[in-house]
């Protein structure tokens, strides 16, 4: 072995670590690992989008992938089945701590690197650029002593952003119990009882939920709604006199009340249990350094960072009667998302483009 390739070697856990501190200096929220035969291609998703960042040769590629599984305390000789781990911030001199998920694919296996802040500040409501009427119609729900709030949009949407925020904004008004049930916790929140399910332990969303509704809180949050039986627990809890925060899959505010209708038999309670839907995307900002022209901070995109478009939907006495009455059209949300893309395009902070890449033409 030459002592250029066995340095190579020798200096795989130091790469692994570059590439970390280079994803966190770039803003990328993820860092895909691919093998391709024997050697690896590198990729950073900034702001949404996937952007080739480099390759490694075999040796160094098989060495990196071990440290990665190593860290994260998975079956280093596991490359046939998914595995999911986490790496502590400490182990890799970085600021973040890292979600570990590995899958076997035709081409060889893949692993995706998560970053989460350690120990970093949750944004407040304020901080996170929505429509003033939006964020208000938000911090009205969170001082209401009860209700159902559904967050929808995509993966990558900036839901879990948004519920931590409300979380945060909870927190400091003080004075009530509030649960938290996470698949997984991504940010430890002081004064917040947080609980990450384990369903290969057996502890789903709704078992979780079911036992937590006996620690008597006032504030229950629920990563998502997945099922008939999820559904209508969060529904019974709003109810009966909870405040709750949960995610639902759907394309528009609209479409969260036709599918929790579906998932909720019983119209009459879904009507008195919700108080607010929010649907939300994220656009990419146009750089500030290079307005649009492309430069090293943004990696030649022309763009960073991202801004929310939020569609939102108060449910008022009016609103009720609609959706009790399931023959009737769901009720019309205050915004839409183009026309908070608009918003944002006769600001100067976006493009045309951008906006027909997110939302079609």
């Amino acid at each position: 072995m030459s002592q250029d390739h066995h340095n190579q070697l020798e200096l795989a856990p130091q790469l692994l670590e570059k590439l970390v501190h280079q994803a966190e200096a770039a803003g990328a929220s993820d860092i895909h690992l691919q093998r391709a035969g024997s050697s690896a291609t590198v990729a950073f998703r900034l702001d949404g989008l996937l952007t080739p960042h480099s390759d490694m040769p075999p040796d160094v590629a098989e060495r990196v992938f071990g440290r990665v599984k190593y860290l994260s305390r998975l079956k280093t000789y596991q490359i046939s089945l998914p595995q999911d781990g986490r790496i502590a911030a400490q182990d890799l001199h970085s600021k973040h701590d890292v979600r570990v998920a590995t899958y076997p694919t035709v081409s060889g296996e893949k692993i995706v690197l998560r970053l989460f802040e350690s120990g970093g500040s949750v944004l407040k409501l304020a901080d996170l650029d929505f429509p003033d009427e939006a964020r208000v119609a938000l911090e009205s729900f969170l001082k209401s002593p009860g209700g159902l709030l559904l967050l929808t949009g995509p993966a990558g949407s900036g839901k879990t952003t948004t519920i931590y925020a409300c979380l945060r904004e909870l927190a400091e008004m003080g004075g009530r119990h509030i649960i938290t049930i996470e698949d997984p916790v991504e940010q430890v929140l002081p004064g917040i009882m947080q609980t990450e399910i384990n369903e290969a332990m057996g502890l789903d969303f709704v078992k979780a939920a079911k036992h937590l509704l006996r620690q008597d809180p006032q504030v229950l949050v629920m990563g998502e709604i997945r099922d008939e039986a999820t559904a209508n627990l969060v529904v019974r809890a709003a109810l009966t006199g909870h405040m709750v925060i949960s995610t639902l899959h759907a394309g528009s505010c609209r479409g969260v009340i036709e599918r929790l209708l579906g998932l909720c038999a019983d119209s009459y309670t879904v009507a008195s249990a919700l108080a607010l839907v929010v649907n939300q995307r994220l656009i990419r900002r146009i750089c500030a350094r290079c307005r649009g022209e492309g430069c090293d901070g943004c990696f030649n995109t022309g763009y960073q960072g991202r801004l929310p478009l939020v569609e939102w939907l108060k449910i008022e006495e009016g609103s009720r009667a609609q959706i009790r009455d399931k023959g009737q059209e769901p009720p019309v949300p205050s915004s839409t998302l183009r026309a908070s893309a608009q918003r944002l395009l006769q600001r100067g902070v976006t493009t045309a483009s951008e906006i027909e890449r997110l939302l079609g033409k």
